[in-house]
C-alpha cells in the first residue's frame, strides 16, 4: 500500500467499495491501524495529540491496534471527511464543531459568544458532565465523541482602531466562519459579518475587502494577519473546541476492553494537546508583542455579552440545550471534572 490513501479511495470504501474493511496492510496481530482525518498540518497541536493516543493505544495492545493520522487535508474538508466517518469510511476525525453543529444542536451550546468566562472555565465545563452530554449527542447521528480539544480564544483584529466598546465595531466589515451563529453575533454587535475562507482573510484585509476578522492569536500570527491589521482587542468572545469523533460503525466493531482502552487513551491526549495549545499561544502572543501589534484588552465585557441574548434564544431553544448552557453558567471556573450531573 502507498503511504498516502486519496480521497477518492476513501469516497469509493464509504460507497461500498471495500466498506468498513481494513486498509490493505494496516493489520498488526490480529488487529488493526484505525485511521484518522484532520485539515491541520503535521506539526498541529490536535494533529500531535492523536498521535499520542495512537502511541498509548499501541503501546498498551502490544501494537495490536494504532491510529493512523492523514493530516493536512489530505482526505479533503471536514463536512465531506465527516461525512465518510458516518458511512464507516473513516475510523476517526477530528473536527472544528461548525459543520457539527447543522447535525445536532447539542453542538451549539460550546459555540455560543460570551459563554465561558476563561479558558479554565471552558475546560471545566467540558471535561466535566456538561462536556460528556454534548459527546453522547453524536451518537443517533454515527458518531461516537471521544473528547475535545482547545482551539482557542477568540478575539477581534481589524486595520481601523482599538475596540473596547461595540460602539468601536460599528460599521466595520469583519469576516466570520460561514456559520449562521458567527454571523448573528456579528450582527448583535453591529457590524457587517462577512463569511470567507480563511484563506481569503490576508488578501481581504490588504485589498480593504474587509476591515477585520476574530480568531486566536496563533492564527492571526501565522495567516501574518497582523500584518494588515495591527490592532488585536481581547474581546475572547468564543472559546469554541475542536472534537474527536469515532465512527459508529466502527466502535460497534471493537470489544468492550477495546472501547475502554479508546476512551481512555482519548482523554489522555486531552492534557497532552492542550499543553502543547497553550505554549503555542504564549509563543504565539510574544512574537505579536515583538512585532508591534497594538495588543489591548477589553475591560468592560458585559457591554458585548449583554448583546448576545437574542443570540443565544435564536439558537438554544430546547430545554435541554437551556439546562445544559445554565449548568455552565453556574459553574466555577476551576471546577473539578467528571463529577455530578449537569
Amino acid at each position: 500500500m502507498t503511504e498516502f490513501m486519496t480521497r477518492r479511495a476513501v469516497l469509493g470504501w464509504a460507497g461500498g467499495i471495500g466498506a468498513l474493511g481494513l486498509l490493505p496492510g494496516c493489520e498488526r496481530r490480529g488487529g488493526r491501524m484505525l485511521t484518522s482525518s484532520d485539515t491541520h498540518p503535521s506539526d498541529y497541536p490536535t494533529v500531535q495529540a492523536v498521535n499520542e493516543m495512537g502511541r498509548l493505544l499501541s503501546e498498551r495492545t502490544e501494537g495490536r491496534l494504532g491510529i493512523h493520522v492523514y493530516a493536512g487535508g489530505q482526505l479533503g474538508a471536514e463536512r465531506d471527511t465527516l461525512e465518510i466517518t458516518t458511512f464507516g469510511g473513516l475510523d476517526m476525525n477530528r473536527v472544528n464543531l461548525a459543520p457539527l453543529t447543522a447535525i445536532e444542536p447539542m453542538t451549539v451550546i460550546p459555540s455560543l459568544p460570551f459563554l465561558f468566562r476563561s479558558t479554565a472555565h471552558m475546560r471545566a465545563a467540558l471535561d466535566g458532565a456538561v462536556g460528556q452530554a454534548v459527546l453522547d449527542s453524536l451518537r443517533p447521528h454515527g458518531m461516537v465523541g471521544l473528547c475535545f480539544y482547545d482551539s482557542g480564544e477568540r478575539s477581534f483584529y481589524n486595520t481601523k482602531r482599538p475596540v473596547q466598546t461595540p460602539e468601536d465595531l460599528k460599521g466595520l466589515k469583519i469576516r466570520v466562519q460561514n456559520s449562521d451563529l458567527f454571523v448573528a453575533m456579528i450582527k448583535a454587535l453591529g457590524a457587517d459579518a462577512t463569511p470567507m475562507d480563511a484563506g481569503e482573510v490576508y488578501q481581504a484585509l490588504v485589498q480593504g475587502v474587509i476591515d477585520g476578522a476574530e480568531n486566536n492569536q496563533p492564527s492571526y500570527f501565522t495567516g501574518r494577519h497582523f500584518e494588515a491589521a495591527p490592532f488585536y482587542s481581547l474581546t475572547r468572545h468564543v472559546m469554541a473546541p475542536e472534537i474527536l469523533v469515532m465512527s459508529m460503525a466502527r466502535w460497534e466493531k471493537l470489544s468492550p476492553a477495546d472501547r475502554e482502552l479508546v476512551q481512555e487513551t482519548a482523554r489522555l491526549s486531552v492534557p497532552f494537546m492542550r499543553g502543547l495549545w497553550d505554549r503555542r499561544v504564549m509563543e504565539a502572543t510574544e512574537k505579536l508583542l515583538a512585532s508591534g501589534v497594538k495588543v489591548n484588552e477589553v475591560t468592560d465585557i458585559a457591554a458585548f455579552s449583554d448583546l448576545m441574548r437574542p443570540v443565544w434564544d435564536r439558537f438554544i431553544t430546547t430545554p435541554e440545550q437551556k439546562r445544559l448552557v445554565a449548568a455552565i453558567e453556574a459553574m466555577d471556573d476551576a471546577a473539578g471534572t467528571g463529577e455530578g450531573t449537569p
